[in-house]
């Protein structure tokens, strides 16, 4: 009696989840029925309250948006510190993009002969323009030094640049000059930039350092003595606007090395739509398949493997959504693997208790038993594709990314639905006549 209750309170528990699990993965349906019930509902003041309605979040190849590729100057830079270079310019643009708020934006280095392109991808951003402002608009921030230190005639000064940029800055403030009250922008360096500026101004002690930004000269002002400490001043007649955008761009990364656009294209949501619906219509074929053969070979078996696959289903769909996982096709892959090896898990099960009941056990015992017995072949499984897709979701980019994040959510969940789920569905009919009927379970 008291197992019959254990059991009848996990079945309940795991109905409750599916209800919770299905009303965020459905929340727009669930809050049409609440809206269409509620009216209807005569108790005072009881009503189906409205779910958390949020989306899915969708890459670039279901949602469209935008593809960019830049080709970076890599002139000035020794060939031992290009890659890091590139690493560098990458982690700064990805952090700038992410300002605006662009979900899992897909940055990656690429390598074509002698040059280092960067191909950025702008999931939901389908206008082009404002990708390339967004990424145009980071700023290339360069201290640079007279080559020739005793020509005295400005027009023929010839400023070299220095290896103090915009990667060695820490921060950047907006304040207003005292006497012009005019905006202008407080650099302050890291450790190594500090250093780097201090071994400039010592060096260029009354002559003219000048101030680069993507390219334009700023400001050449001349040092009076060495600086110590990191710390500089931009001034440029700045707009208010204007410095405070500068700020924001400073701050989130000035560039490594100047970039320039070479390719640019438009994926269209419309590409993505039709993608998605293939995925989803494959999908459905291919539950359609799994559930006659498991209805046809494993009877009732294969009907609560089924009932605990839309749980487990279910569940997978509502921790994409809060996690939240960004699905591309790739991800829709890695999803609709784990359901397969989910199925695999439960066969397992199925394949074992059959085993038990062949050797004259009662319907409960071949249950523990079978399960037991197939839960170390399960185990092991799992844990070694939860192994390499923790590799690949480690080393792999963004794309990879995608299918080892689904595949591990997955995994872990339909180890949860095979031994948890299908087990307390298949215990409800221990002591009962149904069990006895063995053409409904053999």
């Amino acid at each position: 009696m008291k197992q019959a209750s254990k059991i009848r309170i996990t079945i309940v528990s795991i109905f409750l989840l599916f209800v919770l699990a299905g009303s965020l993965d459905y929340s727009t349906f669930w809050n049409k029925g609440a809206d269409f019930l509620n009216p209807k509902i005569n108790i005072t003041g009881i009503k189906i309250p409205h779910f958390w309605d949020k989306p899915f979040r969708l890459g670039l190849d279901l949602q469209g948006g935008t593809h960019l590729i830049y080709e970076a100057d890599l002139s000035m830079i020794a060939e031992e510190e290009k890659d890091n270079s590139m690493q560098g310019l990458r982690d700064v643009i990805e952090r700038r993009i992410n300002i605006f708020g662009v979900a899992e934006p897909l940055v990656q280095i690429n390598k074509a002969g002698d040059s280092r392109r960067l191909i950025v991808e702008l999931a939901g951003i389908t206008d082009v323009n404002q990708a390339i402002q967004m990424i145009g608009e980071t700023p290339y921030l360069v201290f640079a030094e007279l080559e020739n230190k005793e020509e005295a005639d400005p027009a023929k000064w010839n400023f070299v640049p220095t290896e103090l940029t915009g990667g060695k800055l820490k921060l950047a403030r907006l304040e207003f000059d005292n006497t012009t009250y005019e905006p202008i922008i407080a650099l302050e360096f890291n450790e190594e930039g500090a250093k780097l500026f201090e071994e400039i101004t010592a060096r260029n002690v009354d002559k003219n350092v000048a101030i680069f930004l993507d390219g334009l000269i700023l400001s050449a002002p001349k040092v009076q003595q060495k600086i110590s400490g990191g710390n500089a001043v931009i001034t440029g007649r700045f707009a208010t606007k204007e410095a405070k955008d500068l700020v924001l761009r400073l701050n989130s990364g000035a560039l490594p090395v100047p970039i320039h656009l070479i390719a640019q294209k438009t994926i269209g949501a419309t590409l993505g739509k039709i993608s998605l619906a293939k995925s989803l219509r494959a999908a459905l074929w291919g539950f359609m398949a799994v559930f006659v053969f498991m209805v046809v070979y494993y009877r009732l078996f294969g009907l609560f493997a089924i009932l605990a696959l839309g749980v487990y289903a279910v569940i997978v769909l509502a921790i994409f959504k809060l996690i939240p996982v960004t699905l591309t096709l790739s991800g829709i892959a890695g999803f609709i693997l784990s359901i397969g090896m989910a199925v695999d898990a439960n066969i397992l099960v199925f394949e074992r208790i059959k085993e038990e009941r062949a050797a004259a056990k009662s319907f409960g015992l071949a249950l523990d038993d079978g399960f037991s017995r197939a839960w170390s072949s399960i185990k092991d499984s799992n844990i070694s594709t939860l192994i390499t897709a923790f590799i690949l979701f480690w080393f792999g980019t963004s794309v990879v990314k995608g299918f080892a994040l689904t595949l591990i959510v997955g995994v872990a969940v339909s180890m949860f639905s095979a031994i948890f789920v299908t087990k307390n569905f298949l215990k409800i009919f221990v002591g009962r006549k149904i069990a006895d009927v063995k053409w409904l379970w053999q």
